[in-house]
């Protein structure tokens, strides 16, 4: 009998090491990382900043930034990046076009992206239809191109006259373009449209006028780590949400995180997403406040308001065809 316990003993000593090492195993695997050079990823830089990914144990073997939206979703069919904090434009875009295999597992924030004008040029959304007005905006299947979109035909502007006034660049290129006199409009996200505010442009609408609903941005992960790494998923949303209610509570504090990690990511970036010139724009912790304000950090997601952005996206031509949004979802981490 006593042999009996003995060997029961040691068997389930053996198959607690096993799962010990197995979890510590799962601890460890390295993580690729990729956000928006925007203050969308604000959660993002607050874990990175505070230590969080570290105290949770996560691997994050790659920590990378890019300007729009649409570069990083690009960058997302690589396999080195497992999540991405990214706009929902494009990462239904990427999923639907690309076939990108990935998964929306939290939000981040609503709102985020507007409309802002040199009030001597512009003083009315329809003077965005005369022939001597320069509107920026970035490429086709940004976030911001499908709002210049929906402002089009929330507003039932002559879609012909003001694609022609069109110049597309990105937010920084935008940024220049304006403090050089060379456009009278831009269609932005954010803190690029606060900067222009700041550079003396005036802040025609938001997306809160067109799209009162508009998701912004969202947490996305391949299909195999969420198979494989569920438990990390689990803490990788978790910490999104801490960061979240943190920055609702310290706004301050988080600007002023945010424009610090921002500047040291700017030196990573390579040339070709910034110009040279980028020097001449200051992001200041104050601006960045302002900036910061016009958003709704948010983990929640609402499967209906997904599903309006995918028919939207189908309605432009953007994407392919139709999907269910139950496709992309995966939010029982959210519910945990």
């Amino acid at each position: 009998m006593k042999k009996k316990m003995y060997l029961l003993i040691l068997f389930l000593g053996i198959l607690f090491c096993i799962s010990f090492r197995e979890s510590a195993s799962a601890n460890t695997i390295p993580i690729g990382i990729a956000v928006e050079f925007m203050d969308h990823a604000a959660s993002a830089y607050i874990c990175q900043d505070k230590g969080w990914f570290e105290e949770e144990g996560l691997d994050i073997k790659s920590y990378e930034s890019y300007i729009t939206g649409m570069s990083l979703a690009s960058a997302l069919a690589r396999g080195d990046i497992q999540v991405a904090y990214i706009c929902l434009v494009p990462a239904i875009n990427v999923y639907a076009n690309a076939k990108v295999p990935i998964q929306i597992v939290a939000g981040t924030h609503k709102h985020g992206y507007g409309l802002v004008v040199d009030i001597d040029k512009v003083k009315t959304i329809q003077d965005l239809e005369r022939k001597d007005v320069r509107i920026g905006c970035v490429r086709e299947g940004g976030a911001v191109d499908v709002l210049f979109h929906k402002t089009m035909d929330e507003c039932g502007l002559d879609k012909g006259k003001v694609l022609n006034n069109i110049q597309r660049m990105n937010p920084v290129k935008q940024i220049l373009a304006i403090q050089m006199g060379k456009l009278d409009a831009a269609f932005l996200p954010e803190q690029w449209a606060t900067l222009a505010v700041n550079f003396g442009f005036k802040r025609l609408l938001m997306s809160q006028d067109i799209w009162p609903e508009m998701q912004g941005s969202v947490i996305v992960v391949k299909k195999e780590f969420i198979r494989m790494h569920p438990e990390l998923v689990k803490k990788i949303v978790m910490l999104s949400d801490r960061a979240t209610n943190w920055i609702n509570q310290n706004k301050m504090e988080a600007a002023e995180i945010v424009t610090f990690q921002l500047q040291r990511t700017e030196k990573n970036l390579s040339p070709k997403q910034l110009p040279d010139a980028i020097d001449k724009i200051e992001m200041s912790s104050d601006v960045m406040l302002r900036s910061m304000e016009r958003l709704d950090y948010s983990s929640c997601i609402d499967p209906v308001i997904i599903q309006e952005t995918i028919d939207y996206l189908s309605q432009l031509g953007y994407i392919n065809k139709k999907f269910d949004a139950e496709e992309i979802l995966d939010l029982r981490f959210l519910k945990e």
